[in-house]
């Protein structure tokens, strides 16, 4: 079981997420300090079925990640996802 990180924008340095698998909402949070935050909150939820998560922010997937690499390198990734999310908009607009 692969599941969805949704990560959205809540206003100034407050993020909200989603987890959801197949378009099925599992569990949710608002109002993290940062999207890195938000990658930590959702992947400690995550029971012991899912083997790894993709990651979306504001709609634009960041890549699909195993539990390990979401755990270990969680700033990374916050960095990548708002990196990738930055380049869509910028070619997009």
């Amino acid at each position: 079981m692969i599941v969805r990180f949704n990560i959205e924008p809540a206003g100034p340095d407050e993020f909200d997420y989603r987890v959801s698998f197949e378009g099925e909402e599992l569990y949710a949070d608002a109002g993290l300090g940062s999207i890195e935050a938000c990658i930590v909150a959702a992947t400690g939820g995550l029971g012991a079925e899912p083997v790894g998560a993709e990651i979306a922010y504001k709609g634009v997937i960041s890549g699909t990640y195993p539990l390990a690499t979401l755990a270990l390198a969680s700033s990374q990734l916050a960095e990548h996802a708002l990196n990738t999310t930055d380049a869509i908009a910028e070619v997009t607009r």
